[in-house]
């Protein structure tokens, strides 16, 4: 389940304060009493929002052979919401009002026959909820990695995930950095002493026709830098066209790329939409092209990349870096880093997330300062002048 098998979507983040110690039965307990059901008397409006075991939807036994793998603890976090569909409380409403209506003379319910018949259908969700019938369960993957200090989160929606994060603030006292493009960019800047040099950046105008600050979804709120993650992408695709398909990383590796799948792209100025581009190769379809050469950014793109004989294949929401399918492989077999299966899976998710940092951080080093003007000036060249479909191929 979640993140020990088959394909993997999450978000990070960091934790900034985290005083509890090494994993243990202390934190089981936490678990436990926290878990799911625990409150009574919750309005039917409003969601229970617990741990689970993680197992299955209905586990919620806290051990440490399942839950604690070497430096990292696996569970889950359950959602219950009760939601009575609107025409069925309609529908007990007007059964309601027809019974108190019936002595009306002139067939309209007063005012207080229609508070009588409100309170009356209250009651009745009340008590239809206690039987769970309308009950919808929704369980969220949760990886909590010391090693690294990061939590991911097994969701895709910002309201289960700000949930999740508010379960955590209030069981444990942790703390939190929402990982996005933006804050990976931060802490790029700062630990190679850039702050200045990022603060002074803007949107590029990639068509060459002076900067630009209008970005729908960026609208230049401060200290925000989560449109380089649209640049990135860009960035990624005019290299691997045109530079090589390889790229050296800080570290001494270097990563494979291309791009697959699936490609949406979207009008910076909210004004000609959004375009979704389904294929092996979206990038090198001629529609992918004149996508950008009329101003719209990628937001979210289908990438495979090979690093250290592990392949990912994965989609990379732009802004938030939020992961959606990754699918892990082996290029070469090689023996497993550990006995046990599901610690090997947590290597393979860290290697993963740090093989895709030190990415976007080689584009940092590119973008941030100095080095980024002539190679933006290659770009706008590419795209002004390039054909559609002359993608690199890849090397052998």
């Amino acid at each position: 389940m979640g993140f020990l098998s088959g394909s993997a979507s999450f978000e990070r983040y960091w934790i900034t304060k985290d005083d509890t110690p090494a994993f243990g039965e202390e934190h089981l307990k936490n678990l436990q009493k926290w878990r799911i059901g625990r409150m009574e008397g919750i309005a039917i409006d409003q969601p229970d929002v617990g741990f689970a075991g993680g197992a299955h939807l209905l586990d919620t036994s806290f051990e440490l052979e399942k839950n604690v793998l070497g430096d990292a603890m696996h569970f889950g976090i359950r959602i219950d919401t009760n939601q009575i569909p609107g025409p069925i409380k309609n529908a007990w409403l007007q059964m309601e009002l027809l019974a108190l209506m019936e002595d009306n003379p002139g067939g309209r319910p007063t005012k207080a026959q229609r508070k009588e018949a409100k309170d009356a259908v209250e009651a009745k969700c009340e008590e239809e909820a206690a039987t769970g019938k309308f009950r919808r369960m929704q369980q969220v993957p949760i990886l909590w990695d010391a090693q690294t200090e990061t939590m991911f989160i097994g969701g895709t929606g910002p309201t289960a995930n700000e949930m999740c994060i508010d379960l955590f603030e209030r069981s444990f006292a942790l703390e939190f950095d929402r990982v996005s493009s933006g804050k990976l960019a931060y802490l790029y800047a700062e630990e190679n002493d850039l702050l200045k040099d990022l603060f002074e950046t803007s949107p590029s105008a990639f068509l060459g026709e002076g900067p630009s600050s209008s970005i729908e979804w960026w609208s230049g709120i401060a200290d925000n830098f989560d449109y380089l993650g649209n640049e990135f992408l860009i960035w990624l695709w005019w290299y691997f066209e045109n530079e090589s398909d390889t790229i050296p990383l800080s570290d001494g590796s270097e990563v494979f790329g291309m791009f697959s799948k699936t490609l949406t792209l979207d009008c910076p100025l909210g004004q000609t939409g959004k375009e979704t581009i389904s294929s092996d190769s979206p990038v090198v379809l001629p529609e992918a092209k004149q996508a950008i050469q009329s101003g719209k950014l990628p937001r979210k793109a289908g990438l495979t990349l090979i690093r250290h004989d592990l392949q990912y294949q994965f989609t990379l929401q732009a802004e938030t870096f939020l992961i959606g399918g990754a699918k892990f492989s082996t290029i070469n077999a090689k023996p497993p880093a550990s006995d046990n299966p599901d610690e090997d899976r947590i290597i393979t998710l860290r290697d993963f997330t740090e093989t895709l940092d030190l990415l976007f951080h080689a584009f940092c080093a590119k973008r941030i300062g100095k080095a980024w003007k002539p190679e933006l000036a290659k770009i706008q060249q590419w795209m002004a002048h390039s054909q559609p479909g002359s993608v690199r191929k890849p090397a052998a």
